[in-house]
């Protein structure tokens, strides 16, 4: 894994839904807060949620105390552009969620992105994704969080191309939830985290499954360990 500095933007994008991108984007925002470093995160867009529920973004915060914001919320827990059509409302421009990342930038060290669904699910009225996001933000990188059972690998690399084609920055590479106690990874499991680590951009680590169960002083103080592949490049004890 290459040793060079990690952007000031790090986007959180996944393979796909319930991949574990939320307990993906509280681990790495927690892994940075150890290193030394202030951080904020931002979700662009949170679907499934009323205007008085918890978020994703409360999550992140409740698990390690960073500031978080959101860009705008919709009812159906579905992708954004269709959302929003069911509720007749626009959504957030690509240039908005740009200043509302820029805003985050002049009060912290880094901000975390975290996308909604995969990579190219649509985020503007515009069809504008979170790839395109990703290619409008200075200094930005992503990580991608993969699935740890049978058809991840195809999904990886499709995820992984369309970034290349993009030239968007590939920071490494995180499975979102990890199998423990007492069930075991499965040869398949184990098979396709051994051939993720031989990736050029590598594999940061994984999230054990129930992480957010583990509480927030447990998370918090976990976290690198669990990346160590994130922790090593920001030199966290």
């Amino acid at each position: 894994m290459p040793e060079v500095p990690l952007p000031r933007v790090v986007v959180v994008t996944g393979t796909d839904t319930d991949v574990g991108k939320t307990v993906v984007s509280a681990a790495v925002t927690a892994t940075l807060l150890a290193s030394g470093r202030s951080v904020a995160a931002y979700k662009p867009t949170q679907t499934g949620v009323g205007p008085a529920d918890e978020g994703d973004m409360a999550l992140v915060t409740a698990l390690t105390g960073a500031r978080t914001a959101e860009g705008v919320r919709l009812l159906a827990p579905m992708a954004p552009r269709p959302a929003a059509a069911l509720e007749g409302a626009r959504l957030p421009t690509l240039a908005h969620h740009r200043r509302a990342v820029a805003a985050l930038l002049d009060a912290h060290d880094v901000v975390v992105v975290e996308g909604a669904g995969g990579l190219l699910v649509e985020l503007t009225d515009e069809g504008e994704t979170l790839a395109d996001l990703a290619g409008a933000l200075p200094d930005c990188g992503v990580v991608l969080v993969v699935r740890s059972g049978l058809g991840t690998l195809n999904h990886t690399m499709l995820t992984r191309e369309a970034l290349s084609r993009r030239g968007i920055r590939q920071l490494g590479i995180v499975i979102g939830s990890w199998p423990g106690p007492p069930r075991l990874p499965d040869v398949i499991e184990s098979s396709n985290r051994e051939h993720l680590a031989t990736l050029p951009e590598g594999l940061l680590g994984a999230v054990p499954r129930g992480a957010p169960g583990l509480g927030a002083e447990v998370f918090r103080t976990s976290a690198a360990a669990w990346l160590p592949g994130l922790a090593q490049r920001l030199g966290t004890p």
